[in-house]
């Protein structure tokens, strides 16, 4: 069997996961284009889940956390609702203008299950969306010289992109004493991709391969990793995790090979976290995390969007984004036998700079601080209910616009921002 069948059966495999996943739509994460947290109760801690281990989205979060997680099954689904707005001011002309991202609800679904093997391993697996990114902004009256009008962008059209990275972590965690664990998760991850309304991109002159820029219908591509985890109780209420995921080398859209660069990739970025968690007192435990997201070293993200490059070449534009830092900060409090509630803050740095506004009003990628709450009733030994909801303020960046360098264009400032909510509901078996 060949490498291209190879990479067709992969495909096919991940399909009935992959379509549930698309079905329900992208995800425009809230920590760049990742997840501010994966499973319910870190998302209603801020994302805060290094050094807990309370569900089976070890395989997201800490794979070593599995192995004091217990034989469980967690199913959820999170109502993603984000609103993206982008608007061009100082030509005094027809170019200017504001509009609004039409599509601004997605369902999440989240899948964790975790098998104990004795008492100190674990098997396990958790399927998740990783991030996405997603805008569907309208065409609008912008005069760019073409009749009956253009897009923001200066196509024809709806303007926009969908993406959608869904990860499959089948995970092994094992105890090394009572009160510590390593664990390891394999990274499959599956992506896929759409653009339109970029017609003033494609061309000679700003790709490297036109007609493979824009409105070309779905492509996709897969991709392996690995994740890698510790978590360990250092004192009867101090307990200490750490993990790290490496980069997933993904395949390349062939559709889009004249918009990303490097002839259409996108990888999925390294990125890893350490935390902790602390019991002052009976029932209360306060967990903090710090994370980074390595976005700089996909060319096709933290590439630099104003370069003297075509777009789909070797050294071509990027979104620009930067590495960013993240802070995590949860409390959950069980208020009875039955009842458990929790808090969260989660501030992440803004990858988007300045410079780099135009390329991102279709990845507008901006909102940083995010508060959440929590709570999970049991209802029985075996079964429970977690709900989660989040909201990010809005935020915004303002730059000068690329189009400003083009014959004929005048210069103007380009405003981009973004404000989200999230409502997710979860149930689990304990077994």
């Amino acid at each position: 069997m060949n490498h291209t069948t190879l990479r067709q059966s992969f495909k096919l495999g991940l399909l009935p996961m992959a379509v549930l996943l698309a079905a329900a739509g992208p995800a425009m994460a809230t920590n760049g284009y990742f997840a501010h947290g994966y499973g319910l109760k870190a998302k209603g801690m801020g994302g805060a889940s290094q050094a807990m281990s309370q569900d089976a989205f070890g395989g997201a979060n800490n794979p070593a956390s599995m192995v004091f997680a217990g034989s469980r099954l967690d199913l959820g689904v999170d109502l993603f609702m984000p609103k993206r707005d982008a608007e061009r001011t100082g030509t005094g002309s027809p170019l200017d203008g504001k509009v609004e991202s039409d599509q601004t609800s997605f369902y999440v679904p989240e899948l964790g299950y975790n098998r104990m093997l004795g008492a100190d391993k674990s098997i396990g697996l958790t399927v998740y969306g990783n991030g996405g990114l997603n805008t569907d902004y309208p065409q609008g009256s912008f005069n760019c010289g073409a009749p009956g009008g253009n897009n923001i962008l200066c196509g024809s059209g709806r303007l926009g992109v969908d993406m959608m990275q869904l990860m499959f972590a089948p995970t092994y965690a094992m105890k090394l004493n009572e009160s510590h664990a390593l664990g390891a998760s394999l990274l499959v991850g599956y992506q896929r991709f759409k653009a339109e309304g970029l017609q003033a991109f494609d061309n000679a002159q700003q790709s490297e391969s036109p007609g493979s820029v824009t409105n070309n219908g779905y492509d996709s591509s897969t991709g392996l990793g690995v994740r890698l985890g510790w978590q360990g109780k250092v004192g009867s209420a101090v307990t200490l995790g750490a993990s790290y995921s490496s980069r997933l080398h993904m395949g390349k859209f062939e559709k889009y090979k004249g918009l990303f660069a490097e002839q259409g990739s996108f990888d999925i970025p390294s990125n890893f976290g350490i935390g902790l968690s602390l019991t002052p007192m009976a029932g209360v435990t306060v967990a903090l995390d710090l994370n980074r997201i390595n976005y700089s070293e996909v060319a096709s993200v933290g590439g630099p969007g104003a370069v003297q490059a075509q777009l789909g070449s070797a050294h071509g534009p990027g979104f620009g984004w930067r590495d960013i830092n993240v802070f995590k900060l949860g409390a959950q409090w069980k208020a009875s036998d039955a009842l458990t509630v929790r808090a969260g803050y989660n501030k992440g740095q803004n990858p988007i700079g300045a410079s780099d506004v135009t390329f991102n009003i279709v990845a507008p990628g901006v909102v940083t601080t995010h508060y959440t709450l929590g709570w999970t009733w049991a209802a029985s030994a075996t079964s429970e209910f977690t709900g989660a909801y989040m909201v990010a303020p809005r935020n915004s960046v303002s730059g000068a616009s690329l189009f400003g360098n083009f014959p004929g264009f005048p210069a103007s400032t380009e405003t981009i921002g973004m404000k989200q909510s999230s409502f997710g509901l979860a149930w689990a078996w304990k077994y």
